[in-house]
């Protein structure tokens, strides 16, 4: 069974000790490290090459989490970061997943979904909260980003876009579509090309600019 390592950021004892009993609940045995501010989660980083994740609180002491985002992305930019928030918000939300995080988690959440969200983080892929496309509250598109000439996309890379937009891994849309991973992850890729954008949570962010919307096919 592998060993995960995965680093807990949070300025309360309690809520990472809280997280530390939740992730005893993954399928791979765990080792967490644990620091209280970003100061500390630097140092944890530099001496352990081998994290697997980062569960980073956006509310620290020392560095806000958009700030400590772009330290982890300068120096350790294959290292995954979720960002853990008490509040909902989904401005913040989007800003958060725009610098690079692969995923964001409120702390009012069941320790199930967090479960759920940190394996398919580690899977590689980037979990979007479905508050951030359903709240009214999200900022809309300027009227100068709105009526871009959408990208050419055939008809499979639309399914596949609708079901990146309802938040699914490759192997979900491999699956509902019937594909094989390897197709699946061509038509991730033109679906990126043709945003313009290097990841998946850009274009799903970028996709509502161009008319597209969070509509999955039935699986």
């Amino acid at each position: 069974m592998k060993l995960l390592k995965i680093l807990v950021v949070d300025d309360h004892a309690l809520v990472r000790e809280g997280l530390r009993q939740v992730l005893k609940g993954l399928d791979e045995q765990v080792e967490v490290l644990e620091a209280p501010h970003c100061t500390r989660a630097f140092e944890l980083a530099a001496l352990h090459a081998d994290l697997d994740l980062v569960l980073l609180d956006y509310h620290l002491p020392d560095m806000n989490g958009l700030d400590a985002l772009d330290v982890f992305g300068r120096e350790h930019p294959e290292l995954p970061i979720i960002m853990l928030s008490g509040s909902v918000n989904p401005q913040i939300m989007r800003q958060v997943l725009a610098k690079g995080a692969a995923g964001f988690i409120t702390k009012s959440g069941l320790s199930n979904d967090l479960l759920a969200v940190l394996r398919l983080v580690l899977a590689g892929d980037v979990y979007v909260p479905p508050e951030l496309f359903s709240d009214p509250s999200v900022p809309q598109p300027d009227e100068s980003e709105a009526g871009k000439v959408a990208p050419q996309l055939t008809p499979r890379q639309e399914e596949v876009l609708h079901l990146l937009l309802d938040g699914r891994s490759n192997k979900d849309i491999s699956r509902i579509l019937q594909l094989s991973d390897e197709t699946t992850k061509n038509h991730v890729t033109a679906i990126l090309r043709g945003f313009g954008v290097q990841t998946r949570i850009q274009a799903v962010l970028a996709a509502p600019l161009y008319g597209y919307t969070k509509s999955a096919p039935s699986a």
